[in-house]
Order: structure tokens, then C-alpha cells, then sequence
């Protein structure tokens, strides 16, 4: 097995989707998926530590980053399929699925949809189900309108709790929403408009962990709750975590803590 390094790596575009490879070929496969407004840059505090274990595999979500942007709205079917083509076009049979909102949704619905692509599910401040539609669809108008600028505000309020949201690690996510296609965010926001994996979740048969920040606003622990309940109910393995000091970006706020809660949740021996 080759060391492996965050300088060990490829990166490129699958039809619409930009991606990054990192560490050794022959491990794990472990695939990031980011939130709306973010890119795959956010997985980066837990990079080097991931590669330890497994072949990280991180992605733009459609319309985000350096992916393709057409026009919306889009739907979790839609973004999802871009996944998956990706991970047939990586080779990749089965992987471990991580994501944080939208990324968590995504992971949820392949899980659901697609379990024998999923070797373990981790979920983080995410949610199966984000009423009202309406809310939804004009925060897409107002971002056609005025650019995702107009979701900077609200992201502030809601990413960060307020001891760490001037932190210059929380600028470079605020820049990387400002940096975010009007067009593909405004797509993302009526994928989850319709979205409702509710009456997916018993479907889902890989064993998963869900992660709330125990201050986040956008999808607070009873989301969280929700989700775990919904896989657990139907006899899969399935767990909540809850991280004090994170509001919904627990990932970068708690990066050690949410880092290695995913790497015991990967690494334990099934049930």
C-alpha cells in the first residue's frame, strides 16, 4: 500500500461533477459530499486524517464549485444520479458515504435507493425533511435576483455560532458561498424543497451515525433525531451524536470532533 498523502492525489470533472482523489488506491472508499452554498474545500480540516484509512473521494455538488451548472431547478434524484455516475466512472462498486446537509441528503437518498452502493452511512446536520416549499422556492428567487450575496446574512446567522462566525475559517466558507453560482444554488434549493426521505429512511440498510450540532438553527438535533429514529426503527444500526459548540458547519467549527466521530463510526466492527 502506498503512504497515503493530501499530495497523493488526482482531481477532475465526470460530466458535470468536479472531484478530488486522495490517498492510497487499495483502501476504503470514502466519499464527501458538502453543503448547499459550499464545495468540497469544506472537508479540508479532516483530509490528512481521513487519508489515513481510506481513499477520500470529495465532490462539487451540481452547480457549486468547479461543476457544471445548468440550468435549475434540479432535483435529489437528479443530484444523486451525478454521484453515482461519478462513482461508476471512479470504478467504485461500494464506498462509505459521508455528507453534511445537502451532502447528508444525498447520502441518504443513495443509501436508500441504491443500498448496495453504501458500506456506512455518515450524516451530518442534515435533515430528511425541510418544510415549508415555499420558503424554499423564494430564497431561490431571491438569490436569481441578487446574487448569492442576498444568502450571505442568513448564513451568517446559521452556519456558525457567534464566538467562531468572524474566525477566518468561517470567511473562507462565507467565501466560498459568495463564490457559488446564483443559478446552481437556487437549483440546489428546489431539490430540497421537494425533497421528503421520510418514507425512505427503514429503507436504508447500512449502518449510520447522524451528527447534530447541538446549536445548529438550520437542522437542529430533532432533525437529527428524525433520521436516526426513522434507519433504527427498521433494525439498521443506527446512532445520534450530538457535538456541543457546533452550530450547522459542525464539521469546520468541531473539525476534530466530528473528524473522529466518522472515523469510529468507519472503522467499527459490524453488528
Amino acid at each position: 500500500m502506498r503512504t497515503s498523502s493530501v499530495h497523493d492525489h488526482r482531481r477532475g470533472r465526470r460530466g458535470g461533477l468536479a472531484y478530488d482523489v486522495h490517498g492510497p488506491d487499495d483502501a476504503p472508499v470514502l466519499v464527501l459530499g458538502s453543503s448547499l452554498g459550499t464545495t468540497r474545500h469544506m472537508w479540508e480540516p479532516q483530509l490528512r486524517t481521513f487519508c489515513e484509512s481510506f481513499r477520500v473521494v470529495r465532490y462539487d455538488h451540481l452547480g457549486h464549485g468547479s461543476s457544471a451548472v445548468p440550468p435549475g431547478p434540479y432535483t435529489l434524484d437528479q443530484l444523486t444520479a451525478e454521484l453515482v455516475a461519478l462513482l461508476d466512472e471512479l470504478q467504485v462498486d461500494r464506498a462509505h458515504l459521508a455528507g453534511l446537509s445537502l451532502g447528508g441528503m444525498l447520502a441518504l437518498h443513495c443509501a436508500a435507493t441504491l443500498p448496495e452502493r453504501v458500506e456506512r452511512l455518515a450524516v451530518v446536520c442534515s435533515s430528511a425533511h425541510m418544510p415549508p416549499a415555499d420558503a424554499w422556492y423564494e430564497r431561490a428567487s431571491m438569490v436569481r435576483a441578487r446574487g448569492t450575496d442576498a444568502a450571505l446574512p442568513a448564513a451568517r446567522s446559521r452556519w456558525f455560532t457567534p464566538a467562531f462566525s468572524s474566525t477566518s475559517q468561517a470567511n473562507t466558507l462565507y467565501t466560498q458561498l459568495l463564490e457559488t453560482p446564483a443559478e446552481g444554488y437556487a437549483g440546489c434549493c428546489a431539490a430540497i424543497a421537494t425533497m421528503d426521505l421520510r418514507p425512505l429512511l427503514p429503507r436504508i440498510a447500512a449502518p449510520t451515525l447522524v451528527i447534530a450540532g447541538a446549536e445548529d438553527p438550520a437542522t437542529p438535533v430533532d432533525h437529527a433525531r428524525t433520521i436516526s429514529e426513522g434507519i433504527a426503527n427498521a433494525g439498521t444500526p443506527a446512532r445520534l451524536e450530538v457535538v456541543e459548540g457546533a452550530a450547522h458547519l459542525a464539521s469546520v467549527e468541531r473539525p476534530d470532533r466530528v473528524g473522529q466521530l466518522i472515523l469510529d463510526h468507519l472503522r467499527s466492527e459490524p453488528n
